[in-house]
């Protein structure tokens, strides 16, 4: 039996992806873990009970596998998947061939018919964020046709992986221990602990990577022009992403008719209550596999306008979920 790759099991998106796995029912001899650079004897867990071998990313016969899902580099992404993908199908959670045609970037639920397309044996990943705002907007899209998205997002420093996280700890700890600060800003190059930063990730122009990201993967996945406008910062959280989104349709467009159509869409859980709490937040959504939508109403600044609140598991439900129903769909097992 051919098994399952899984490269950069390091990282957390990585190893969310291995917890899919153990939660769907392979087992570890069906999975082949794998890094660029792995010292002999490593080992990465699996489930609650097991734990396998790390292999070798260089010395991988990608023949051994059905599908090979890359939680790594862009980098290191361009450099081995086009090889892996002469063997078995490739999914790409880094980004790194966005720019070809031929490459689909698919959202499990909102455009899995792109998969047909893909004649590089290749499918990509958007951003967590772009699956966040597209998952709760699919049935509304289809009826009322959007043609703009203002967004902003609130991300947390697991964008960044275990040193974002870490330097937000070590911040807090500084802080309340009154320790100086000096030499504790190397990811964020700004205070992060107690702090938003309007910049997630590197300027691109007059936009960061994120904001050009939610722009241009928006417009891939839904295979047309629509208007993008993106805000992004990051907030003093370990893990998560929230996101409000204001709307514009060309077709008319009532609030409880999209709160009806969100509630029908499979991945989506409504909580909307106009109470104090009546909303999610980021530290109800950790470990969660679900997009959560707060907050629906009606935008009266515009024609044919509604904006909601959503936040979900960023590492969970963004990108090891997607690409796990992107396999599995991929694979025929759904």
């Amino acid at each position: 039996m051919k098994k399952i790759a899984v490269v950069g099991v390091s990282e957390s998106i990585g190893r969310e992806i291995l917890a899919f796995l153990a939660d769907g029912g392979y087992k570890p001899t069906d999975v082949a873990a794998l890094e660029n650079k792995a010292p002999l004897g490593t080992q990465v867990s699996f489930g609650e009970d097991d734990d396998i071998d790390v292999g070798s990313l260089e010395n991988f016969d990608f023949a051994e596998a059905e599908i090979a899902i890359f939680a790594v580099s862009e980098e290191i992404t361009r450099r081995y998947a086009a090889k892996a993908a002469k063997s078995c199908k490739v999914i790409d959670c880094s980004g790194a061939f966005f720019a070809d045609a031929e490459v689909p970037m698919v959202v499990a639920g909102v455009n899995d018919e792109q998969m047909t397309t893909a004649v590089k044996n290749i499918v990509g990943v958007p951003s967590a964020a772009v699956t966040q705002i597209l998952l709760p907007l699919k049935a509304v899209d289809e009826a009322c046709a959007i043609k703009r998205l203002v967004v902003s997002t609130y991300t947390s420093t697991s964008v960044y992986g275990k040193e974002g996280m870490d330097e937000l700890f070590n911040q807090t700890r500084k802080i309340f221990m009154n320790d100086s600060l000096v030499d504790s800003q190397q990811v964020f190059g700004k205070q992060i602990a107690f702090n938003v930063i309007p910049q997630v990730e590197e300027f691109i122009g007059e936009e960061t990577k994120l904001e050009w990201q939610i722009n241009a993967e928006t417009k891939k996945v839904l295979g047309r022009d629509v208007k993008v406008h993106a805000n992004c910062a990051f907030i003093p959280a370990f893990i998560g992403n929230a996101v409000y989104v204001n709307a514009e349709c060309d077709k008319e467009v009532d609030v409880e008719e999209v709160r009806k159509l969100m509630k029908q869409t499979e991945g989506v859980i409504v909580f909307d209550k106009n109470v104090k709490g009546g909303y999610v937040t980021l530290n109800d959504v950790q470990g969660e596999i679900e997009v959560y939508v707060s907050r629906l109403r009606q935008d009266v600044s515009v024609g044919n306008g509604f904006s909601f609140w959503s936040a979900a598991d960023n590492l969970r439900f963004g990108v090891a979920g997607n690409a796990y129903k992107i396999m599995q769909n991929w694979l025929g097992k759904n």
